[in-house]
């Protein structure tokens, strides 16, 4: 059983990618060729937003949002310390400094409350992860944001396809940002990302931004990156739009069946009533899921672990100085997750597959 089936989405799509991916080999335009600003017209109608820029990874899509809103070294950046280090890294390659807020221990992003505790008058932007294909509660998020003057960069790169009250993940703050990394709800076949805005400047900024600050041909009005988005990889997204509404589709479905099957036996994603979400990875929580983890694998059924530990505690912000102990509900939830095979191409058999495994292991587990 595949933890992620690209394949059979690879059959499905054959003929339109290889059509997509041959008209760029023909034309020849690698880099910014016209199917770039055929993808970002067809990302910002479907996300509902003014502007999408379209660059190189979400990892950049993030430092490149920071560094359209001139986030400077010394500057604080409030963040959830229970998600990918791309979050927080990008903070700290600017020189920033991260700082974290706990979780609500039931959806798993980011708390607002805990974020209002942690403002301070060198607080420049708040980053909420909307981790697991979830969107973070961004109306309060917003309106923290509002009081104390801050932009705010929703972290959608496990959230692309996922409403919140009706709107799309990536249109509900500042500037969106997510991923196209292969794995994820949409995915290119390489490294690729994307900002969205409705502010003309920001957007201005992003496209200088990606191309070492160019504002024209070797004329450069700030210091960049390079951040462009490959034509073919955008070729290849172009090609998967067509269908990712029904992937989407899918993926509620089976995170739906999951989550009857399995909530009396283990901890299982709560979704808001007013989201829903797109399962970039399903996610459980257990006591002991090391046990559950091998006694799935004993009997043919993959998992992960998203994420292993507390990124406060991580060797590299080790000089942030936060004690174990800190972030409570992050660190609890880190030893506690586990994921289950999740794609748009999960069939029936394979979904029932993965029920009936965690159902026995539990309760074996449970008489032992």
């Amino acid at each position: 059983m595949e933890f992620i089936d690209l394949k059979t989405q690879y059959q499905r799509l054959k003929p339109a990618i290889q059509a997509r991916i041959n008209a760029v080999l023909d034309h020849g335009k690698y880099i910014l060729g016209p199917e770039v600003g055929e993808l970002e017209t067809c990302l910002a109608e479907y996300v509902g937003t003014r502007h999408c820029i379209a660059v190189s990874s979400g990892t950049d899509a993030l430092l490149l949002s920071m560094m359209a809103l001139e986030i400077q070294p010394g500057d604080e950046v409030i963040t959830s310390p229970f998600s990918f280090i791309a979050t927080v890294e990008t903070i700290a390659l600017l020189g920033a400094k991260p700082v974290f807020a706990d979780i609500n221990p039931k959806t798993l992003n980011i708390d607002p409350a805990a974020i209002e505790a942690a403002v301070t008058p060198a607080t420049r932007a708040i980053m909420p992860v909307s981790l697991y294909g979830q969107c973070a509660d961004m109306d309060a998020i917003n309106a923290i944001a509002d009081k104390h003057g801050l932009a705010v960069i929703e972290d959608g790169a496990q959230s692309f396809g996922a409403t919140y009250k009706g709107r799309r993940s990536c249109s509900l703050s500042t500037i969106g940002c997510t991923s196209f990394f292969p794995s994820k709800p949409l995915g290119c076949y390489g490294d690729a990302g994307a900002c969205f805005t409705d502010d003309d400047e920001l957007a201005t900024r992003l496209r200088q931004l990606r191309i070492h600050g160019q504002e024209r041909r070797y004329y450069h009005t700030r210091a960049g990156i390079n951040g462009r988005i490959d034509t073919i990889q955008a070729a290849i997204l172009l090609a998967k739009m067509e269908i990712f509404p029904d992937e989407v589709e899918k993926r509620i479905q089976i995170g739906t069946k999951y989550s009857e099957a399995l909530k009396e036996y283990v901890g299982v994603p709560y979704i808001e009533p007013h989201n829903n979400s797109v399962y970039a990875q399903y996610t459980i929580q257990i006591e002991n899921r090391n046990e559950l983890a091998n006694a799935l694998h004993e009997r043919g059924i993959p998992t992960a672990v998203h994420y292993p530990e507390a990124l406060h505690l991580q060797p590299a912000f080790t000089y942030l100085n936060i004690k174990q102990g800190a972030l409570p509900y992050s660190e609890l939830t880190a030893e506690r997750v586990l994921s289950l095979p999740m794609h748009p191409y999960l069939t029936e058999h394979a979904q029932n597959q993965v029920i009936e495994a965690v159902q026995e292991a539990i309760t074996v587990l449970c008489q032992n």
